[in-house]
């Protein structure tokens, strides 16, 4: 060997001893993350520094030309590595957007981009980040005696899926670990044929989840409807502008139940009602008798279409039989109570507010809702009381305004 090389032994020493140094910057570094990344799932993260064998052998393939006898420390870019993992793809980019929020970029690297469709490999996403200042340790005592780093250090922040992190751990066990890369053409389909399954899964999971929230959206948007026509009936506040049109594009394809549900709210929120109920009608006809959940939610939805038709005795039915297969769901005795209240049966949309607060008595709405029936039977220390829980737990003031003054001219104070 030449003399003016460092010996192995020497560059361990002198990069060992960093090992509390660089922790502490990934540590400070993983604070960050956790407290400015927001995902619509919590990601979880795991860090590392290299370790030396694989440092060593880097150094020498790439860096050779700077082991000299001036000891210090060559920078490699993964060094310093850190693995945010998310639960879904569309969570990859929102990722990178904040990171790039929050630290200098150096570079954005998608590794395993370049490989072929027949090759196994894992797409995930390398972010080189700048180390701020507020992230190296003070230079203490312990520091004090460090080698000088060649090079800038920065952090590799790696973006994966659950799934793409799980191939990467066991890809890494079975080819770069053993250095050995499979030339036999059954096992190389076999590792190719897991690497699809896997990126299908992932492109699944996202499929669903983005259906998840077309289908929020249309229940949101169907709930909202609901409310609004339960206000007028009730004329309980001030009329407001009409809402501005949204314009849908259908959000379903034909196929399964899942499908036909988001086609019957999504056709309930347009307005066409009587298409609404017919899918919701051949739901139940599908659905057997055991599946009491599904009944429940089919029977909830087709009793608010049967409300927004006026026809209440319709809603109260399908509201009953609901509740008779998911006695637990707190909503239905809400929208139960509803029609009551509109139907001046005022005792038995308590009952219903009640039964839907027992079970989730965090509803500022229901308890509007209870302040109201209250105060047509004249119970107005009642009423009260609901108006503050409601207030405490969230309404805005101004939908409470006109109950408030009726309660003031009652109670002849200021509340």
């Amino acid at each position: 060997m030449n003399n003016k090389y460092l010996s192995k032994a020497t560059i361990r020493e002198n990069y060992e001893a960093y090992a509390e140094y660089f922790a502490k910057i990934l540590q400070n570094i993983l604070t960050i993350l956790q407290e400015k990344i927001s995902l619509s799932a919590q990601p979880t993260y795991k860090w590392r520094i290299k370790r030396f064998e694989s440092y060593y052998k880097k150094v020498l393939k790439k860096e050779a030309d700077k082991i000299t006898v001036v000891n210090s420390i060559i920078c490699l870019t993964d060094m310093l590595g850190i693995r945010l993992i998310c639960a879904f793809l569309e969570d990859i980019n929102l990722a990178i957007s904040q990171i790039k929020d929050i630290f200098e970029i150096k570079e954005v690297e998608i590794k395993g981009d370049e490989k072929k469709v027949s090759e196994f490999g894992y797409e995930s996403i390398h972010v080189l980040v700048k180390i701020p200042d507020e992230c190296l340790p003070e230079k203490d005592e312990r520091f004090e005696n460090l080698m000088p780093l060649e090079g800038e250090l920065v952090c590799e922040i790696q973006i994966r899926t659950i799934l793409q992190d799980a191939w990467a751990e066991v890809e890494h066990e079975l080819i770069y670990k053993t250095e050995f890369s499979p030339f036999d053409m059954p096992l190389r389909r076999k590792l190719a044929a897991i690497n699809a399954s896997l990126s299908l899964a992932d492109i699944t999971f996202q499929e669903i989840r983005d259906y998840q929230k077309k289908l929020q959206k249309e229940v949101e948007e169907r709930r909202h409807s609901f409310y609004s026509m339960a206000d007028n009936l009730l004329d309980e506040k001030p009329k407001t502008e009409k809402p501005e049109a949204i314009n849908r594009v259908s959000p379903f394809v034909q196929g399964t139940i899942d499908d036909l549900l988001l086609r019957a709210i999504h056709a309930h929120n347009e307005g066409n009602l009587e298409e609404a109920i017919h899918i919701y009608s051949k739901i139940l006809e599908a659905v057997p008798d055991d599946q009491k959940s599904i009944i429940s939610v089919i029977r909830k939805h087709r009793g608010m279409a049967y409300f927004s038709m006026n026809n209440f005795e319709a809603a109260l039915e399908d509201f009953n039989i609901s509740i008779e297969n998911d006695p637990k769901a707190f909503r239905t005795h809400y929208y139960k109570g509803i029609v009551l209240a509109i139907q001046k049966k005022y005792d038995e949309a308590i009952k219903c507010f009640t039964t839907s607060l027992e079970i989730n008595e965090f509803q500022a709405h229901t308890h509007f809702r209870r302040a109201l029936a209250y105060y047509e039977i004249n119970e107005y220390e009642n009423s009260m009381n609901d108006l503050d829980a409601a207030i405490k737990l969230g309404m805005k003031p101004e939908e409470c305004k006109f109950l408030q003054e009726k309660l003031v001219k009652k109670f002849g104070m200021n509340m």
